[in-house]
């Protein structure tokens, strides 16, 4: 470990308190004005499940436990949208603070992605009461989903700070992001089984590391085994790639920010 990693570790202890900190507010922000406050954690995942197995489970009759299947999918994909979207914003929503007194940039991206974790676990409660009432069978692999959902949270912080970085200089990238996720949600396998989707359109999938993820995690709470090695590399290796370069853009950019907020 070099100089500059035991500086940046050191700086990072250093802001620990304010790390919290943000990740509160950002819970409070999220559910400002709201009557049910945090429990939406808990009714937004099971409204729409209740919503899309009344549409979609006679559609897709073949896929026993619906209500898991979909769960399972649609939280890893709102855990991944929500967190680098809102790490995305963060950046230009903070800047009255950053403006104001040095706080690390990446601290804002990384409070949001925390605070979508926070809410993720608050709706694993719904995930696991409905396995609980179809019968689901809880095995020891639900343990190992911790791998691939921490990876989808290094993945969310560094596409939020490569995005975030660039929402600075151009505010269409946000609008453009909502766009993509928006697609990015009907190209992956929530809703409907992954074998429907034609063969000229099977590269979104091959392609997509996130749709590795939420096999992964599909794999342990829905049909209870443990995922493959290949499946849990290959997003991993992404991840990391891009967390590399949202450093790298916010490091090298980063001093411009001023000029454009």
């Amino acid at each position: 470990m070099n100089q500059i990693q035991i500086e940046e570790l050191n700086t990072f202890s250093k802001y620990k308190s304010l790390l919290s900190e943000l990740v509160r507010r950002d819970i409070r922000n999220k559910y400002r004005n709201s009557v049910l406050g945090v429990l939406w954690s808990l009714l937004d995942p099971l409204l729409s499940m209740i919503v899309l197995t009344i549409v979609f489970s006679a559609l897709f009759h073949r896929v026993h436990d619906y209500p898991v299947y979909y769960l399972s999918g649609q939280l890893v994909y709102t855990l991944f949208r929500g967190g680098s979207t809102q790490a995305m914003s963060s950046l230009i929503g903070s800047a009255n603070i950053w403006k104001s007194i040095y706080v690390p940039k990446y601290l804002y991206a990384l409070s949001a992605v925390l605070s979508n974790f926070v809410t993720f676990v608050f709706s694993l409660v719904v995930l696991f009461a409905i396995m609980l009432v179809l019968r689901v069978e809880f095995t020891v692999y639900i343990i190992f989903a911790s791998l691939p959902v921490f990876i989808i949270l290094v993945m969310a912080f560094g596409v939020g700070l490569i995005l975030g970085t660039l929402n600075v200089f151009f505010r269409d990238v946000e609008h453009l992001y909502s766009v993509f996720c928006l697609m990015l949600m009907y190209a992956m396998p929530i809703f409907y089984p992954a074998e429907i989707l034609p063969p000229q359109f099977k590269f979104i999938q091959t392609y997509n590391p996130l749709y590795y993820l939420l096999t992964c995690v599909r794999d342990c709470f829905y049909y209870g085994k443990l995922y493959s090695l290949p499946e849990i590399i290959i997003p991993t290796i992404a991840a990391f790639i891009l967390l590399g370069i949202g450093i790298f853009m916010l490091r090298r950019y980063q001093d411009r920010f001023i000029l454009y907020v």
